[in-house]
């Protein structure tokens, strides 16, 4: 008897080893399922085309009577901005018409500085709207893409004085495409640009600041500087034709780089005459120094050979020598510049802004 229970227990012990030899994971029998894997993101569908956005329509912008020269107004733009090619602003006034020519400006602020940047000046024309122009004024404002995005505050301003004024529309067209570098950022460099009458005083001294210095960031690959200047006042002596300065008188000013001359500025005819903002109220044909009544005033572009990454340069805007001898017979005896001017810097990666210090 005992015989028989001992090799029953041994059959059991070959069998149950058995069975754990075969549950071992290299077992041929085991059925492996294999990851499935994730399905591949569909692309971005490309942006094209142009997208319009509305901002100002028929503000007024007028003085007295409880009216303002300037209003402000936020508005949500695109934040996709890498895939933009160009940016395109246009600006329509409407009557009542303020008789006279005046400085008139458009604005964008700065959220991270809290900076107002002046991205486009015209000068209004004598009594009349801008009805002749599909569209009005066309502006090129990509230099501010990196600030015309989300949501941004925006502000006219008609250096207008009389309770008529103007009514102002703005509208910007974004056209996607690509761009010729996918970053941007732009940083001032000088604004002397409040109106006609805070410029910079011209052919006398003065204490406003024309010399900076600019660091470019480590990766800008294009770095240019953005300038507009006009001219207000009729001061004496005059040039040749009766001339004042500085609405008048035709000058040719300099951006010095490093302490030479660099870019020429000339401020000279532009063709008041073939404005199509035709029949104005007031002495709208003979030409002005460098800008006309109901024109665009131009905004100038100057590229550096060099985009001096990583580097810094000494900067200086340089009016041609001239000096007031104060002997106007007008009210105002002085000639002012109101200038912008900004450093625009490009890469095909994220930048910062350049930066700008006296």
């Amino acid at each position: 008897m005992k015989k028989k229970l001992v090799l029953c227990l041994f059959a059991l012990g070959i069998v149950l080893t058995t069975a754990n030899c075969n549950s071992k994971d290299d077992s041929p029998n085991e059925i492996i399922i294999p990851p499935i894997p994730e399905p591949e993101p569909e692309p971005e569908p490309v942006k094209e085309g142009t997208y319009n956005f509305k901002t100002f329509q028929k503000q007024i912008v007028a003085f007295g009577d409880g009216k303002n020269q300037s209003a402000d107004k936020t508005v949500n733009l695109p934040t996709d901005i890498e895939k933009v090619q160009a940016i395109k602003m246009y600006v329509q006034f409407d009557c009542p018409c303020n008789i006279w020519d005046v400085f008139a400006n458009v604005q964008v602020k700065d959220p991270k500085t809290g900076v107002w940047y002046e991205i486009g000046r015209y000068i209004t024309p004598y009594g009349k709207d801008s009805s002749p122009l599909a569209r009005g004024l066309e502006f090129d404002v990509t230099d501010f893409k990196s600030v015309l995005t989300g949501p941004t505050e925006l502000r006219i301003f008609t250096e207008v004085w009389g309770a008529d004024g103007w009514l102002v529309s703005v509208d910007f067209d974004y056209i996607y495409g690509k761009p010729d570098f996918k970053y941007s950022a732009v940083t001032p460099i000088l604004q002397y640009n409040k109106n006609s009458l805070e410029g910079v005083p011209y052919g006398e001294a003065h204490n406003f600041d024309l010399q900076k210095t600019i660091n470019v960031p480590q990766n800008a690959e294009s770095t240019h500087i953005r300038t507009i200047i006009s001219g207000w006042g009729h001061a004496t002596p005059l040039d040749q034709g009766g001339r004042g300065c500085a609405e008048w008188c035709f000058r040719t000013h300099q951006i010095k780089i490093d302490q030479q001359d660099a870019f020429q500025h000339v401020l000279g005819p532009i063709g008041c005459a073939a404005n199509p903002i035709k029949a104005q109220k007031g002495n709208w044909q003979p030409d002005r120094a460098g800008w006309c009544p109901g024109m665009a005033v131009p905004t100038r572009i100057d590229i550096l050979k060099n985009a001096k990454a990583g580097q810094s340069f000494a900067f200086e805007y340089y009016f041609e020598p001239w000096t007031n001898n104060m002997q106007a017979t007008t009210d105002n005896k002085h000639a002012y510049y109101a200038i912008s001017n900004f450093v625009v810097v490009k890469s095909n990666t994220p930048i910062e802004k350049a930066m700008v210090t006296d």
